[in-house]
């Protein structure tokens, strides 16, 4: 299986519309861990780390959000897997 490991920045009306909720509920179903935070700057940056059609498809997921979002740019750095997450958080 191919795993891997995507550190994402997520821009847009992504804060206070259940961004950071709804992605750690997209994860859990695809089976994929790590993590999701706000920024100070108003984006939201996460942590993605499984399978890889499984990590494409939260971030696929993420370039449109939750109905109330209003996603304009995803940034995606791709980084060696670790396997150091047993589950998907999300961070304060």
């Amino acid at each position: 299986m191919n795993m891997v490991r995507a550190h994402a920045i997520i821009e847009g009306r992504v804060q206070g519309v259940f961004f950071r909720f709804e992605t750690r509920e997209v994860a859990a179903r695809h089976n994929v861990t790590g993590w999701v935070k706000n920024r100070r700057d108003g984006s939201v940056e996460a942590v993605f780390e499984g399978p890889r059609k499984d990590v494409d498809n939260v971030i696929e997921w993420c370039h449109v959000g939750p109905p109330s979002a209003r996603v304009t740019r995803v940034t995606v750095h791709w980084e060696p897997y670790t396997g150091e997450f047993n589950k998907f958080d999300i961070l304060y």
